[in-house]
């Protein structure tokens, strides 16, 4: 079974900054970007490994409404650097406390639609554990197995066009459901670069 020690190895020691082929356009560009950060919080349950999700509450002025997500939020001018983004979100969302995170490292950060620069933090957190959801924000906490993400049988490549005539497609990643979870989007890409970097260990 891999270890935290193992992960973080895995982590450090790849290199690659590329990023994930989001369409090309004015909107996306760098100098649109705002800055975000979100925490894949890794733990061990059932003597195997689990990623934790959130899924946020329906919100009509939210284009993630509704969606499963990582805790995680854009860069406030209070925030040290992006990782202290991370966890203050994660605090605030799920009540997750930042000595309680054992930090192993990120992953290559990744533009969205939604105009922000997102760098996904790995770190693993003790289970079981007194989480809480931030009511306005959050509706779900729940878990995956690591292993069942690893599965290719289980996500798929679609291509998909959020703005008919505005926008060209481009590549998402769904997976299928997990007890009536749909991962996919920005959030499935983090996932599929976090199993690929783990399964070259």
């Amino acid at each position: 079974m891999l270890t935290a020690n193992c992960i973080k190895k895995c982590l450090v020691n790849h290199k690659s900054e590329n990023d994930f082929p989001w369409p090309n356009t004015e909107e996306t560009s760098a100098s649109h970007l705002q800055a975000a950060a979100v925490l894949l919080p890794l733990l061990q349950k059932g003597g195997e490994w689990h990623l934790l999700f959130i899924r946020r509450m329906h919100n009509h002025n939210d284009r993630h409404s509704g969606q499963v997500a990582f805790p995680g939020g854009r860069t406030d001018t209070g925030d040290e650097d992006l990782l202290a983004t991370a966890l203050r979100e994660a605090k605030e969302e799920i009540n997750l406390q930042p000595a309680d995170v054992n930090v192993l490292g990120c992953l290559s950060h990744l533009h969205t639609v939604t105009k922000y620069k997102v760098i996904p933090f790995v770190g693993q957190i003790p289970w079981p554990y007194a989480l809480e959801p931030e009511p306005k924000e959050v509706s779900s906490i729940f878990t995956i197995p690591l292993k069942w993400l690893s599965d290719p049988k289980n996500r798929i490549v679609r291509q998909w066009t959020p703005s008919p005539g505005k926008i060209e497609p481009y590549p998402i990643i769904f997976y299928e459901e997990y007890r009536g979870e749909m991962l996919w989007g920005a959030s499935a890409r983090m996932v599929e670069e976090l199993v690929e970097r783990l399964d070259d260990c």
